[in-house]
């Protein structure tokens, strides 16, 4: 964390200097905003959070409820959500209060009494390494705490608009085009109808999405007609895994998803409750709280379960759906004008529960979405950037809904239906990085390069997102992960590494000088074209240099200015920029980093965008001329 560039400061450095509408955010909700997030999930919050870092653009998030959430629904947080946790500043401390997965254990019937179940195997939760961040479970509500933490320290001191219902919308013309109704819940305006009108709207408002049914996008799917209960109890059992992530099948032929919860003593159960009739009318919602437990009393057979306390708890049949778009722009009018309407979350994509996806694939949807807005509304980018958040996300909502049916179904079968008695747990093992959450892989656009010099990183694959790796800061000798320094802070990342020659008094790489000169001077420079006048050097690029060198053989009197740079109003130099090697981990070698030296771009959503040799500076200008809007008229001028 930096902090001290703006002057001395005694208190927490997490809160940020009020800036833009930070300074004058008014309580009450505003008749005009730029963007309207309706809805208070992981989603909306997340877009929220990542917002309220762009001190220019006005946004307010609404919902129906008076107040925060008490006890979410979701709770398991995959390692990718965890990494866009630590660019937001909080993964550490809601690891801390968090139960971590590290083993999954399979029990099925036993053989010798297949009314009795035993334990037939354990797995390790990242038996491939996938991510340095953990596996949690946590509740859904602290997420979403920790998100209103941060809209509250950023600049434009965001919080929550609680009581307000969404009603409907109408798109038309002119600087605020959409025309939101709301109508207000509590207190003595209850039921008082308000008019807010906005540039953008994010319908973040869930499986029942108002915002969705609005704009006429169709959830594409069905049914599986089969019904869990779910519960979250305090309870007493001589179940010897009640601390372990557990996939348990009985004779009987029910099965539970056993998830330990935070805390040390709860738990959650998805009990089986078997299928569903076609003319149910949904009456198996209806199966009591004491059913549940007896049902999981005879999956779990020979051990017994004495609940004590129930948290909460739910019924829910299995369903997979896509909505067949994610924001307002019609089939037969996209590439005609840009939208303003988007949908994200459960409004776009509903699953079964037992993947631990829902929170996270939503989390995913805004963050991809909330930079792009960001972008647009501080004229950074054109319009159509914002139409690559459709064609990027429904895909992945897509793939998930394949994976989940694939692992639901699995779930649901009965142990004599199994070919291979290993097969649920060798399946768990085998699609790790799916449900982990880096599997995602965007195609070409004007914000994913080519993948003609893959090769020159094979170890960061383009589109896909960045896989940190130790390095060693030159400045102070301490090891820190690379990716680490990555904040959601809406700046473009450009990651130069650099050729086998070291930076010192004696020697200097002719390539990297030629980079760093014209990254700081000439005008077909995203540095130059696209920070603003009177602007940080880094207020748009956050550029590093890595060397293949150990720290103590780069020295810091050497290094380009681009890599140093100067910012604040006192001229401060940033000296936490240049990189070397971990002597244990090389990440030349461990990212297959060519040792002619790399430039790897990477989005604020933490993908990679492009890579690219070290002398390529004209399709570097090529690539953010795709997707960024000059800021310097002088050189925009000369440019054109």
């Amino acid at each position: 964390m930096q902090f001290h560039h703006h002057g001395y400061v005694s208190g927490d450095p997490r809160i940020a200097t009020a800036a833009g509408t930070g300074v004058n955010r008014p309580d009450d909700l505003p008749d005009e905003v730029d963007v309207l997030i309706v809805g208070t999930g992981p989603a909306g919050m997340i877009t929220a959070a990542q917002l309220s870092q762009f001190p220019t653009v006005t946004t307010r998030i609404v919902e129906k409820r008076t107040g925060r959430l008490a006890i979410g629904q979701a709770d398991g947080i995959q390692a990718r959500s965890v990494e866009t946790f630590q660019a937001f500043g909080f993964a550490d401390r809601i690891t801390a209060e968090a139960y971590r997965i590290t083993e999954m254990a399979f029990w099925k019937p036993d053989p010798n009494d297949p009314s009795k179940i035993v334990r037939a195997a354990r797995t390790p939760d990242d038996a491939t390494g996938i991510s340095e961040f953990p596996h949690l479970i946590v509740n859904q509500a602290r997420v979403l705490d920790y998100f209103a933490e941060v809209m509250a320290n950023a600049p434009t001191r965001m919080k929550p608009d609680f009581g307000y219902e969404f009603c409907t919308l109408e798109v038309g013309d002119g600087e605020y085009p959409v025309t939101v109704t709301l109508k207000q819940n509590g207190g003595d305006s209850a039921g008082r109808l308000r008019t807010v009108r906005a540039k953008y709207v994010v319908g973040s408002d869930g499986a029942r999405s108002a915002v969705r049914d609005t704009i006429g996008c169709t959830p594409l799917g069905n049914k599986a007609f089969h019904a869990w209960g779910v519960m979250d109890v305090l309870a007493v059992t001589d179940f010897p895994d009640i601390r372990t992530k557990c996939a348990i099948q009985s004779g009987s032929g029910g099965s539970i998803l056993h998830i330990p919860r935070e805390g040390g003593h709860l738990f959650r159960m998805y009990v089986d409750l078997g299928e569903v009739a076609e003319n149910d009318n949904r009456s198996v919602r209806n199966t009591s709280i004491e059913d549940i437990i007896a049902q999981a009393n005879e999956i779990m057979h020979p051990y017994t379960l004495d609940v004590k306390d129930v948290a909460w708890h739910s019924v829910y049949e299995v369903g997979h759906r896509v909505t067949d778009r994610f924001d307002d722009v019609p089939a037969e009018q996209v590439g005609t004008r840009t939208p303003h309407v988007f949908i994200t979350g459960d409004a776009c994509h509903t699953h079964s529960a037992k993947a631990g996806q829902g929170m996270n694939v939503s989390m995913q949807d805004g963050f991809n979405l909330a930079w792009k807005l960001g972008h647009v509304l501080e004229g950074r980018s054109p319009e159509r950037l914002l139409s690559t958040y459709n064609a990027e996300r429904q895909v992945i909502a897509q793939n998930l809904i394949d994976f989940d049916k694939e692992w639901s179904t699995m779930m649901a079968k009965r142990p004599e239906d199994f070919e291979n008695p290993s097969e649920l747990e060798e399946f768990y093992v085998k699609t790790a990085e799916f449900p982990a959450g880096f599997m995602t892989e965007y195609d070409r656009s004007m914000i994913v390069g080519d993948t003609a010099n893959q090769h020159l990183a094979t170890g960061f694959s383009v589109g896909k997102r960045f896989k940190s790796v130790p390095v060693v800061r030159v400045c102070d000798a301490n090891p820190v992960h690379l990716g680490h320094h990555h904040r959601a802070d809406g700046r473009w990342r450009i990651y130069v590494f650099a050729d086998s020659v070291a930076a010192g008094i004696h020697s200097s790489s002719r390539t990297l000088d030629a980079l760093a000169h014209w990254l700081s001077t000439a005008p077909e420079s995203p540095v130059v074209r696209y920070t603003p006048i009177g602007a940080d050097i880094d207020s748009r690029f956050d550029i590093k240099v890595v060397y293949q060198q150990v720290h103590t053989a780069v020295d810091l009197g050497a290094v380009q200015s681009i890599f140093l740079p100067v910012g604040g109003p006192f001229g401060l130099v940033d000296y936490e920029k240049v990189y070397a090697v971990d002597p244990v981990v090389d990440i030349f070698e461990e990212r297959g980093i060519d040792r002619n030296g790399a430039i790897v771009v990477v989005r604020p959503d933490q993908y990679v965008a492009q890579i690219l040799p070290l002398d390529a500076t004209a399709e570097l200008a090529a690539f953010f001329g795709e997707n960024m809007l000059a800021q310097n008229a002088t050189v925009a001028k000369e440019l054109v």
